[in-house]
């Protein structure tokens, strides 16, 4: 109502005025938000000539869009009268705003929060329609012009204005509302807690015959999970199947997050098996979800079990990344039972991720189990899963230590085949254990490697190493 009032105090431009637009302009200005009473004098002239030399007498709303888009928008002051300057346009006799013009002012009213402006503007597009709407269909843009302010409403829980905004889009359209529309508002209301006006409206849609679909339900079935309703959850799922709607992985991923959450841990795990008999491919979220969970409660072992199963029965998802299990496995000290699980996921096709594999590594060091870091350690390179280098020489140091330098020279050539960068520690290390167990030859062999790779400066520096081998074989 104030939009209409303000459009009608308007004066008509008059041959005068054209010839100078900036005082219309001024004239048509009349809020707190944004006035041009605080405009310098610079300022004002500055709109004065855009308008008067982009803004023809005859403009047509190409022109006027045009004009907002590239002469308005960016303008670090004048931005905020692009509403005014759309009311001056609308006030022109031979002017008249269509969808483009419209749909430029609501994104813009509801992407910079000035909401205050957009019911009156929705009103005036109630009332003075599109040009492609004279005839008796209406204007095709007029649903997502519509969809945009309601979305902008719900996201800031203006849901007054939401519904109004839908009623009035409701009369101006030809047939029943998308769906996607109805589900912009049931999920502003599931979002501020207002559950049963989620629920109220989804029996409008119903009434108008609006048939749901699977975002419809998935958006209830959280609210009633939210609302700790998990039976009433439950019994949305089995009514989507009489609406013709199947249920999708993110219906089943909410069920078992809430049932997991409320502690019925049978029940969500139960959820999770329904959804693979139902034909549906457990994803990588659902094992995060269940994994997480199950270790935030203590039940670390159970979490290995199920994985376990899963990858046995071939419906582990090869993109699920159970870094977090081995980590919590290796926290815990329990670094058998995560090198089981890596060997039992990695034989049934689940490779474990390169952080799996250095996490695992990392736990066996920690434990003194050498010989297994290194099976591992060896499998990696031969999948050409690359290990960062510090991994790499502290694996190597620890071989050397235990008197299996040969052993870890061959995992060095076996990386370096796989494309692993060497570098000086990594020959210093292998050179000082072989020097320790005596093998003179496989040290020099590697000190001449080291000349080659450039990784000795000068040959003072190589023949002191070589001095050096020499007297510590003497």
């Amino acid at each position: 109502m104030g939009f209409q009032r303000f459009v009608k105090s308007i004066p008509k431009p008059t041959a005068s005025d054209r010839t100078s637009l900036l005082p219309l302009a001024v004239r048509t200005i009349d809020s707190p938000l944004c006035t041009t009473n605080n405009l310098t004098p610079v300022v004002q002239n500055q709109l004065n000539q855009l308008m008067e030399t982009h803004l023809t007498p005859s403009f047509t709303a190409k022109d006027f869009l045009s004009f907002l888009k590239n002469r308005i928008r960016y303008h670090p002051i004048l931005t905020n009268l692009d509403f005014y300057l759309f009311n001056y346009a609308a006030s022109v006799d031979s002017f008249r705003h269509d969808h483009a013009t419209f749909e430029w002012m609501v994104r813009t009213l509801a992407t910079t929060h000035r909401l205050q402006f957009l019911t009156a503007l929705l009103q005036f597009i109630s009332s003075n329609p599109c040009p492609c709407a004279d005839g008796i269909f209406s204007c095709p843009k007029t649903e997502p012009i519509f969809r945009f302010a309601i979305n902008a409403y719900c996201k800031a829980g203006r849901f007054d204005d939401a519904l109004l905004a839908f009623d009035t889009m409701r009369r101006l359209i030809d047939g029943k509302p998308d769906v996607a529309v109805c589900n912009i508002i049931i999920h502003g209301f599931v979002k501020f807690k207002h559950f049963d006006k989620a629920l109220e409206f989804y029996h409008r849609m119903i009434g108008e015959r609006v048939k749901p679909d699977v975002i419809t339900f998935n958006t209830l079935i959280a609210g009633y999970c939210k609302n700790s309703q998990m039976s009433l959850a439950l019994q949305m799922l089995k009514e989507m199947k009489t609406h013709g709607c199947a249920p999708n992985v993110v219906s089943f991923n909410t069920l078992i997050k809430w049932f997991l959450l409320d502690g019925k841990i049978e029940e969500g795990i139960g959820m999770a098996y329904e959804m693979t008999e139902m034909g549906w491919d457990i994803s990588a979220v659902t094992c995060e979800i269940l994994v997480d969970e199950l270790c935030r409660k203590g039940m670390v072992l159970k979490a290995c079990d199920l994985l376990v199963d899963f990858s046995r029965k071939s419906v582990l998802p090869r993109t699920f990344d159970y870094f977090g299990l081995v980590e919590r496995l290796c926290g815990e000290r329990n670094v058998a039972k995560a090198m089981e699980l890596v060997h039992e996921l990695w034989r049934n096709g689940n490779s474990p991720s390169l952080i799996a594999c250095t996490t695992l590594i990392e736990g066996l060091r920690r434990t003194r189990k050498i010989v297994e870091a290194y099976e591992i350690m060896e499998k990696m390179l031969q999948e050409c899963m690359l290990p960062d280098s510090v991994t790499f020489n502290c694996l190597l140091s620890d071989m050397c230590d235990v008197g299996r330098a040969k052993e870890a020279n061959k995992m060095r050539l076996l990386g370096l085949n796989k494309g692993l960068d060497p570098d000086s520690v990594m020959y210093n290390i292998l050179i000082s254990g072989f020097k320790r167990e005596g093998k003179k030859m496989e040290s020099e062999a590697l000190v001449d490697e080291m000349l080659d790779l450039g990784f000795i400066p000068d040959i003072a520096t190589y023949n002191r190493l070589m001095d050096g081998l020499a007297k510590s074989k003497s």
